[in-house]
């Protein structure tokens, strides 16, 4: 089958490998799209340190189910299936406790030590394989993972009816939040984002208003929730002056992992600010699955770009270079 394949960091290949085979509890999907994140800009920069290398790139996607291993029931050859992409060992403590997305031997598909989704088939476990009714174009299918990422972040804050909230970041991710907590009932959604081309369709799908600096937005005493999407320490570091006392900060967007943010300790207790973090998927990938057939999410308006596998290098650049929302890689094209 034909695959990207990143050899080493930076090193990157669109070649010919070993198709896939099922094993015991195994099913190989045949790949209808895959999502571009930036998890995959550090797998490729060698920056993500449970990456083993070479290793086959791509974590959320969608297909269908072509071949079974054994001891699978509930697959069927046909089904067209969202993958989570998440392995844990199940045994470790924080796991015991319930903590799966913090295991201390974490794993995910096409991040880690499993070959991903950037190519024409994939072997995945089975008990993480969800069936999508065929109705659903096949590209929506791989938003769910990036919205299970957004629906653990909100259970972290506890979405409150009629809160108001702040998102930094129009991308996917921030669209992403910002659809969840409209439909949740938000009493007001303003977002900053720093590229006015995205300020159009933030105020479609989500946004009350939407500015290029917090200053521009008349809101005196803060939000309730303030939700950083962009990982940038300048906008966390503004995100965390604009909680109101007793709100909350969600730090939802992947810094760097030797960056560091400036912040009074003193307001964060004077004020009693929670400040919390979201890793990955929790519990949460089902309940992403049910609101996308749902239509919570508007999924057309949020696939904007997509390329064959040949192009793969075209899609980091387009990634890279913050043109239009979710970038895709669709193996058939």
């Amino acid at each position: 089958m034909k695959a990207v394949v990143i050899e080493r960091p930076n090193d990157l290949k669109v070649k010919q490998i070993d198709d896939p085979s099922p094993k015991t509890g195994e099913v190989v999907v045949k790949v209808d799209a895959c999502g571009i994140c930036g998890t995959d800009i550090h797998v490729l920069r060698g920056e993500f340190a449970p990456t083993r290398y070479p290793i086959v790139p791509g974590h959320e996607f969608c297909g269908e189910v072509v071949a079974l291993g054994g001891d699978v029931s509930k697959l069927r050859t046909g089904d067209f299936v969202a993958v989570d992409p998440s392995l844990f060992d199940g045994t470790c403590r924080q796991c015991r406790a319930g903590h799966f997305n913090l295991c201390e031997n974490w794993n995910a598909i096409g991040v880690g030590t499993a070959n991903g989704a950037c190519a024409e088939f994939v072997a995945v476990p089975a008990a993480n394989a969800f069936s999508l009714p065929g109705e659903i174009p096949r590209d929506w299918g791989a938003l769910v993972e990036p919205l299970s990422c957004a629906v653990h972040g909100l259970d972290q804050v506890d979405l409150r009816v009629a809160g108001d909230y702040l998102i930094y970041g129009a991308g996917t991710m921030g669209l992403l939040l910002g659809q969840l907590i409209r439909h949740s009932g938000a009493s007001r959604i303003d977002m900053v984002e720093r590229n006015p081309s995205r300020h159009e369709l933030a105020r479609r799908l989500a946004a009350d208003a939407v500015a290029l600096s917090a200053d521009e937005l008349d809101h005196t005493g803060g939000w309730d929730v303030v939700i950083d999407a962009t990982g940038v320490v300048p906008a966390i570091e503004d995100g965390l002056r604009r909680v109101a006392r007793g709100g909350t900060f969600l730090m939802f967007g992947v810094a760097n992992a030797d960056a560091t943010a400036t912040f009074s300790p003193f307001r964060v207790y004077n004020d009693e600010i929670k400040i919390i973090g979201s890793m990955a998927i929790l519990h949460s990938f089902e309940r992403a699955l049910s609101l996308l057939v749902k239509g919570v999410i508007d999924c057309k308006a949020m696939i904007t770009q997509q390329f064959g596998l040949d192009d793969y290098p075209k899609a980091i650049d387009a990634f890279l270079g913050g043109r239009g929302l979710k970038t895709q890689v669709k193996p058939a094209q």
